[in-house]
């Protein structure tokens, strides 16, 4: 007996079974400045924080292996006169072997999934350097990597747009 639903159509075929590890992450570069301890700030120096995201992914040598670099510049500038307070920048990277993603697919999945997977880890990396540079630590809001993902799409066709109408 085979299994076939009762109208006599064949089943949809399966989709194909998507299998990701992460098989690494690390700091590839990071500066943190300290402006407040160099030059002083005078008064009560309420912070304004500015955090700027950009993703990159490659494909590695080896078969099914990417890298994601999750890239944040983050600024702090007191409230009242916009006096900087530290400036940190930071590449925090994760190599993951996955399979099964369709190659069409393969581009939103690696910038938004994966820096999803890593994001908790560097948010504690921001928190501690912070911390530890002598300010409260950071506890950054979740990113919407989706949100970003789309909103760079959309970037991109305006430009290209953009781009035609000037030829």
């Amino acid at each position: 007996m085979t299994d076939t639903p009762e109208n006599g159509a064949a089943a949809p075929a399966a989709a194909p079974q998507i299998t990701s590890r992460v098989l690494a992450q690390y700091i590839r570069d990071m500066s943190f400045e300290n402006i407040l301890a160099q030059k002083g700030v005078t008064g009560d120096a309420q912070p304004e924080i500015q955090v700027q995201v950009n993703l990159d992914a490659r494909k590695r040598q080896t078969e099914n292996q990417y890298e994601v670099i999750t890239k944040l510049n983050i600024t702090s500038k007191t409230k009242e006169k916009g006096d900087p307070l530290f400036v940190l920048e930071i590449e925090y990277a994760g190599v993951f072997h996955v399979e099964g993603v369709p190659e069409d697919q393969m581009h939103p999945y690696l910038l938004i999934e994966c820096p999803r997977i890593t994001f908790p880890f560097l948010r504690r990396i921001v928190s501690d350097v912070t911390r530890d540079g002598g300010f409260p630590p950071l506890n950054l809001e979740t990113i919407d990597f989706l949100a970003l993902y789309r909103s760079e799409l959309a970037r991109r066709t305006e430009a290209e747009k953009a781009k035609e109408k000037a030829n």
